[in-house]
């Protein structure tokens, strides 16, 4: 238990960075390469060697030599063709793969040494580690804690802006050989715990997981390792306390469940939370269209009588072919405006603005008029297209933007009101 709660603590580690890297599928193609090293080294060791076949130590020693072979053969086929990572990934995953299933059966058909329990390692066996499996477990978890604290900044820029980091002189090429020895080093010792097939699930899934919890990088990394230690400590209890259940699958179940939890709960990237973020911008949007409907057709209807704008009232025949909207979305959006006292309803055919819903309407309108001045002047928008891009970003208006807009009001000595806006923004005079 202790073992795979640690080595889900390294796991989270380096997981992160291989994640945010795009490098998910490395970690499967390695430990897909690892499984003819395994092979080869039995038979080196009994047939060439007279130890005993199924020394640990060796075993791991041809696992990491063949899992650097197949990363290597990822990086030449990437740097030297034009085949993607995740096609060459495949292509190393899918090839060491079957060449270990030949060995592997070679190596049971050789007639006077045993070869069983090496399957083992293409699952999982975690009831078969021993102290020294555990011992080497913490000191890899130890070295992926060191590097991971020293070379932090190094592997932030570049699991964030490759080509920056290349062009101000940082060994590119280095940090990534670094990092994916430190994904070897997970890979190798995690067989024996969970297995080839399902390392990359123990790499990955806490990195993926926490990313749903936060956007700073240096959470991220702490809540992966959380994650990872979480899943190695509770899947290793169940699998103890329920017989016949496999340790490795446990753990990655457990894994996967705090992934879906997570998807769905997550503070700042989770299902629930940006449906929610929808919901508040839509009712925001509706109730900032309503208000400004309003308000532009009390402006009209006082223009026409050669008032200022005043809260007079406005017939709901009026509102409802202001925008196109349809009787059961104005309804709807009237009831909220309600809600939020920003509408006097006055009978069922017209409406009016309360004092709060009138001070309201008029910021609104005047921001959108804003953007419109914006839109014209600085992003070579068409006057007859203007109002339907104004329309799609008003509503993220921030006051430093508000400011800056009327400093430019200022130098073209347009006042504030938002007939001159309006007058300003369609070419008219102000």
């Amino acid at each position: 238990m202790i073992s795979t709660t640690v080595l889900g603590l390294a796991s989270g580690l380096v997981g992160c960075f291989l994640l945010l890297r795009k490098r998910s599928l490395m970690g499967d193609a390695l430990s897909h390469a690892c499984l003819p090293g395994i092979g080869l080294a039995f038979i080196v060791m009994t047939q060439f060697m007279g130890l005993e076949g199924k020394n640990l130590s060796g075993l791991l020693l041809g696992a990491t030599i063949t899992g650097i072979i197949g990363v290597v053969l990822v990086m030449m086929i990437r740097n030297t063709s034009r085949i993607k990572d995740d096609a060459a990934m495949g292509i190393v995953l899918s090839v060491f793969f079957g060449l270990g299933t030949v060995v592997l059966t070679l190596v049971q058909q050789s007639p006077g040494y045993s070869a069983a329990g090496l399957e083992s390692f293409i699952y999982g066996k975690t009831a078969s580690i021993t102290q020294q499996d555990a011992d080497m477990i913490q000191a890899v978890a130890a070295v992926v804690f060191l590097c991971s604290v020293l070379l932090f900044k190094e592997f932030k820029l570049l699991c964030f802006d490759e080509g920056f980091s290349r062009s101000q002189g940082w060994p590119v090429n280095g940090l990534d050989v670094i990092l994916l020895a430190l994904v070897t080093l997970v890979t190798v010792v995690g067989l024996q715990a969970v297995g080839l097939i399902l390392i990359i699930a123990f790499l990955i899934t806490p990195a993926a997981a926490a990313r749903f919890w936060t956007n700073d990088l240096t959470v991220m990394v702490i809540l992966s390792a959380i994650i990872g230690s979480i899943s190695g400590w509770l899947g290793a209890t169940l699998s103890a306390l329920l017989p016949r259940l496999p340790a490795g699958a446990v753990i990655v179940l457990v894994a996967a469940m705090i992934f879906m939890f997570s998807m769905f709960f997550g503070s700042a990237r989770g299902v629930v939370r940006r449906w929610l973020s929808m919901y508040k911008l839509k009712r925001k949007i509706g109730r900032q269209h309503l208000l400004r409907a309003v308000f532009e057709i009390q402006e009209a209807l006082c223009l026409e009588q050669s008032k200022d704008p005043a809260n007079v009232a406005v017939p709901f025949k009026t509102l409802l072919n202001h925008r196109s909207w349809t009787p059961k979305r104005v309804r709807q959006l009237l009831r909220q405006a309600d809600h939020e006292d920003h509408i006097d309803l006055i009978d069922g055919d017209n409406v009016r603005l309360s004092e709060s819903g009138f001070g309201e309407a008029a910021r609104i309108t005047r921001n959108h008029r804003l953007w419109e001045i914006f839109l014209i002047t600085h992003a070579d928008i068409a006057a007859s297209h203007v109002d339907r891009d104004a329309d799609s970003v008003e509503h993220v208006l921030s006051p430093d933007m508000v400011r800056e807009l009327e400093e430019k009001l200022d130098m073209l000595g347009i006042p504030e009101s938002p007939h001159y806006i309006a007058q300003a923004a369609r070419g008219g005079p102000a």
